[in-house]
């Protein structure tokens, strides 16, 4: 039986990461990444990861990364022309990182099966604190890229996703482990689904409305 060929929806952080890890395991191949941009090219729309580190970290992984420039207006449209794209390329499934969030679910269902696409989302509806620790414990390496101020201070920029990260999130009490309201996002350097780590240095943040991002480059 052939093995289902798939895209990854991503971010470049830790739940689009673990998605892969999991569709790797259940014998998904992973033909591509999709990763959308800023309308400059610059920077990925969601975490304000440099497009060229997401390059670097696709080349790491060992798997071709797609980017599109959009704007959010046109963010819809650009995603299902890719998947159109992919669809003649025989891609047949798309795996996305989504947890809890109704809305995203219903909007990456409605764009699949728009595009005749099936949608697999292995982290749907799974408790928070055990993700994270299945992240950490297969071996994954991340930073926190990018924080929402409202909930989070700029000390937590740069902070290695771990089991303390894991307790100080807890302590705070107002936070989605996860991240899934846009807390935090991070950038994933090495794990499983890795050939080979990425080393990272880290410089100062940018503030844009109420949200920090951390400058990233590779060493």
């Amino acid at each position: 039986m052939a093995l289902l060929k798939a895209f990854v929806s991503w971010s470049g952080g830790k739940d689009s990461s673990l998605a892969f890890y999991r569709a790797r395991m259940k014998g998904i191949h992973i033909i591509c990444l999709i990763n959308m941009l800023s309308e400059d090219g610059n920077y990925s729309r969601s975490h304000g990861i440099s497009s060229e580190l997401l390059k670097i970290q696709a080349e790491a992984i060992g798997v071709p990364i797609i980017q599109k420039k959009t704007t959010w207006e046109s963010y819809e449209e650009e995603f299902k022309k890719t998947l159109l794209w992919l669809k003649k390329e025989g891609v047949h499934a798309g795996v996305f990182g989504d947890i809890d969030i109704q809305e995203h679910k219903d909007w990456v269902e409605k764009i699949c099966v728009e595009t005749g696409i099936k949608a697999i989302l292995p982290l749907w509806n799974e408790e928070k604190e055990i993700l994270l620790g299945e992240f950490i414990n297969s071996g994954f390496k991340a930073i926190v890229c990018s924080i929402n101020s409202f909930f989070l201070g700029s000390e937590w920029l740069g902070r290695e996703v771990d089991f303390d990260f894991i307790k100080d999130l807890k302590v705070l009490g107002n936070i989605d482990l996860c991240g899934e309201k846009g807390e935090y996002h991070t950038f994933v350097y090495d794990g499983p689904i890795f050939k080979f780590p990425i080393r990272v240095c880290t410089g100062k943040w940018i503030q844009k409305d109420k949200n920090l991002f951390l400058e990233i480059w590779k060493c």
